[in-house]
């Protein structure tokens, strides 16, 4: 089977945190979504996602994270084959991952603080272990002067930064993005991608779909197509590999 040398071109499946091959996925009886996809990530990468609305780039993306099944083909995440995983061993996996909602999905009731804490207390870590780190992570995010805010009270770049706080709080090795700068203006979409860099930089694999295209030539970044339920992986756009906007 050939593989695009622009995807995880030095590795094999082993090294692979994520490999797809002949994966496919629909919803019911419905159309493909998303057809005969064979593509790999390698540890530390950093690609976007890129397509027209209705592309099938969420529905990536909820692969990737073990919420959704494929209709067909074999997916590995971390060297696992993610279709004999049970539902007592498939968590251990997801905990692995972070994740930045379209929806953000905040907690209203909770403030800043424990909203970024949720993965930690899920996964049974006591506050008095955490909350210096979560007050750190919420100051590298700019937060540190919010972290007692209740959601609500919150400007839309302060909710996508906690989000990613949240999202990484947990030190992931996958980090997946949907359209995290959707919602926030030019300056503010630069300041939380160079976020992402730096998370990249710290050795976190990195995947965002986005439909910014000016991001993306600006980023350097390898890109993954979709269109037409297809995927065609791309070289780096814009300066370099290593470019940060």
């Amino acid at each position: 089977m050939s593989r695009n040398p622009n995807v995880a071109a030095a590795t094999d499946a082993a090294d692979e945190v994520v490999r797809f091959d002949d994966v496919s996925m629909r919803y019911g009886r419905g159309p493909e979504v998303l057809s005969d996809l064979n593509f790999g990530l390698a540890p530390g990468s950093f690609h976007f996602i890129t397509g027209p609305s209705g592309a099938g780039k969420s529905s990536l993306l909820k692969l990737i994270y073990l919420a959704a099944r494929p209709s067909k083909g074999l997916i590995h995440l971390f060297g696992h084959d993610v279709a004999h995983e049970t539902a007592r061993t498939r968590p251990h996996l997801r905990r692995r991952i972070g994740v930045v909602f379209q929806d953000l999905l905040l907690l209203e009731h909770l403030s800043a603080f424990d909203n970024a804490a949720i993965p930690l207390r899920i996964s049974g870590a006591k506050p008095g272990d955490y909350r210096n780190d979560v007050a750190e992570l919420l100051s590298w995010v700019g937060l540190g002067q919010r972290m007692h805010a209740m959601p609500a009270t919150l400007a839309g770049g302060e909710k996508q930064r906690l989000a990613i706080a949240r999202a990484v709080v947990n030190r992931p090795e996958i980090l997946l993005a949907d359209e995290p700068t959707a919602n926030v203006d030019h300056d503010m979409a630069l300041r939380i991608f160079r976020l992402f860099v730096e998370l990249n930089r710290l050795g976190t694999t990195i995947v965002i779909a986005t439909h910014d295209q000016d991001l993306v030539a600006r980023s350097g970044r390898p890109v993954l197509h979709l269109e037409n339920g297809r995927l065609t992986p791309r070289g780096p756009q814009g300066p370099t590999s290593g470019a940060a906007p």
